[in-house]
């Protein structure tokens, strides 16, 4: 995959793409990654999926953290972000796959502008009220506390008990560790962290609620029954609510993009040929 720059807003923005579009009709798939992870999420998942495909990085977040100090990097502030970005680089409308906190940047995004949003796939996604999840309000509330941990004591004591924790298969957790540690050890570490926490307000996706049954396009919703931070009962009220199919996937924890990567393929391929087909 190769790393792309580019100023949108005066904002230097940073993605991965690979492919390109295929046949005519053929919509950009764009997939959004959550805290604390960055497009290296969909490693795994973007090889398994055809035609144009780009991994957009939230402002504040991955190697864009400097570009999101003195910055709103809440899902509200990203949505707009988002569709700023979509448009300078030709991808709108495109469907939109989002893990974690990028699901909920996704559902905001698809009801401020119905026509960016071609398809939608959201997988252990914050919805609703169900975030943020303990452990962070923990950290935001220890604020100064949290700041001043040394990167290696951060690493050890927080990052690495919270994403061994939302994987079910160990190989993949120490790999994505690894994958996701170096921003953070090259950006600030548990101040970088802090800043992004400290933005996350549930009254951003509550907002559009009573519009999500207007997003009428393809839809998938996809969950790791076994995930300790965005419980299954929340990939059921969204099923519900988008009129979408719901893959459970049994056993699987929270970052199912890593740990199931071909099931997350399966179903982007499926929304992405209904939009291609959708008048």
């Amino acid at each position: 995959m190769q790393v792309h720059t580019a100023t949108v807003d005066g904002i230097t923005m940073r993605w991965e793409e690979e492919g390109a579009a295929g046949a005519d009709g053929d919509v950009p798939v764009v997939f959004l990654h959550g805290i604390p992870t960055s497009p290296r999420l969909w490693r795994h998942v973007m090889p398994l999926v055809p035609g144009r495909r780009l991994a957009w990085e939230m402002v504040g977040y991955g190697d864009s953290i400097p570009a999101g100090a003195g910055r709103d990097v809440s899902l509200s502030c990203q949505a707009e972000y988002l569709l700023a970005w979509l448009r300078a680089v030709d991808a709108w409308p495109a469907v939109l796959v989002g893990h974690d906190l990028g699901g909920g940047v996704a559902q905001i995004a698809a009801v401020r502008e119905f026509t960016a949003c071609a398809g939608l796939v959201l997988v252990n996604s914050v919805s609703y009220d169900s975030w943020p999840i303990g452990p962070v309000k923990a950290l935001r509330a220890a604020g100064p506390l949290t700041r001043r941990l040394p990167g290696s004591v951060f690493r050890r004591t927080v990052f690495s008990p919270l994403m061994a924790l939302g994987h079910d298969d160990r190989a993949r957790a120490r790999e994505s560790l690894g994958a996701h540690w170096q921003p953070y050890a090259r950006h600030g570490g548990a101040a970088a962290f802090l800043h992004q926490a400290r933005a996350l307000h549930a009254g951003d996706t509550l907002a559009v609620v009573p519009h999500l049954g207007q997003v009428k396009v393809p839809a998938r919703v996809v969950w790791g029954a076994a995930d300790p931070f965005q419980r299954l009962r929340y990939g059921e009220r969204l099923a519900r609510d988008l009129d979408a199919p719901l893959t459970t996937l049994d056993g699987a924890r929270h970052f199912v993009p890593e740990d199931r990567p071909e099931a997350v393929a399966a179903a982007v391929e499926e929304v992405a040929g209904e939009a291609a087909s959708s008048p």
